[in-house]
């Protein structure tokens, strides 16, 4: 199954205590079909001190996974959408479905 959002994609969330927050995509984990969104659903964790790695103790915060459903792609013309796939030529690319701009996709 192929994901429509990829890293380094601008997403807006659209469900949960977040709704409304825009950040770039950090991580896909797509085997969960889950996402880390910058600066979104900020968490505190408790890090241990490790003198070896250079590692301060306290209490750090960092993002956690968001699912899949509950975020948009952001269109830079439109705003948030969903993203459609066709075929020009014979690359597969991504399309905004209001707009039907094409969006960038990552090089393999």
């Amino acid at each position: 199954m192929s994901l429509n959002i990829q890293r380094n994609d601008t997403v807006e969330v659209i469900a949960g205590s977040d709704r409304g927050k825009r950040g770039r995509v950090l991580r896909v984990l797509a085997d969960e079909n889950r996402v880390l969104v910058e600066h979104v659903r900020m968490i505190k964790k408790n890090v241990r001190p490790n003198p070896q790695r250079n590692i301060k103790g306290g209490i750090a915060e960092q993002e956690a996974p968001l699912h899949i459903s509950n975020v948009a792609v952001v269109c830079p013309d439109c705003g948030p959408t969903r993203i459609g796939f066709k075929f020009e030529g014979d690359k597969k690319v991504r399309f905004c479905k209001k707009c039907d701009q094409t969006l960038a996709t990552k090089k393999k």
